[in-house]
């Protein structure tokens, strides 16, 4: 590995530069009030974190990519840590390679300056015109930048646009936060429609009414 190291000159003009920094935030910061302050840091925390999701790139990737690999890797620990009873592949109903690669389904990934950061899936039952939305995961450092709004929605226009009237998908009761994200992509909570063993919540979307 190879290490970097200022030299003298490079170390002085980087203090010169870190004074002048901390010389503009308090020319900045002086005059606020404590309340003003804490809002040009929430206003600024807001403004890194808009930035930062404008750099995600959503894709259609083969399942068997090396990117897919390390997001499903993930997605099944999380879930094996999360889920009361642990989580085996296995046991669930399947989304294999082949029914992630079209025409039998697709496979979003999204990478965020060089690194995947999430992922989602479809299966198309092209017969029955319904999608089910399978491998819904986001790495937990990217999340509050919208990343698992981002993946329902493309997914849902993925669905619409080969021709898909319903969507569905099911979810573990430990998963309260994706329970609250289909509620609010529009998602209606029904019967269950499969005999998913790890799932608490079955829901579905009209794709008609987008």
């Amino acid at each position: 590995m190879l290490s970097c190291y200022l030299t003298r000159k490079g170390l002085a003009e980087r203090a010169v530069l870190d004074s002048s920094s901390n010389e503009l935030a308090a020319s900045i910061l002086t005059p606020l009030t404590e309340p003003q302050r804490d809002r040009l840091v929430t206003a600024m925390a807001d403004v890194e974190r808009l930035i930062l999701a404008s750099q995600v790139r959503v894709e259609i990737i083969d399942p068997r990519d090396i990117d897919a690999r390390y997001c499903l890797r993930s997605y099944f620990e999380e879930l094996g840590h999360r889920f009361d009873t642990g989580f085996d592949p296995a046991q669930s109903i399947s989304a294999s390679d082949e029914e992630m690669t079209l025409p039998n389904g697709l496979l979003l990934v999204a990478n965020l300056l060089g690194a995947a950061v999430g992922c989602g899936a479809l299966k198309l039952h092209i017969d029955r015109q319904i999608a089910e939305v399978k491998r819904m995961w986001v790495a937990s450092d990217v999340r509050g930048l919208g990343l698992g709004r981002r993946l329902l929605e493309r997914l849902s226009a993925e669905a619409a646009s080969r021709g898909m009237v319903i969507l569905r998908l099911e979810t573990n009761r430990s998963l309260s936060e994706a329970k609250h994200l289909y509620e609010r992509a529009g998602f209606v909570e029904v019967e269950p429609f499969n005999n998913e063993p790890y799932a608490h919540h079955w829901f579905q979307k009209d794709l008609r009414h987008e």
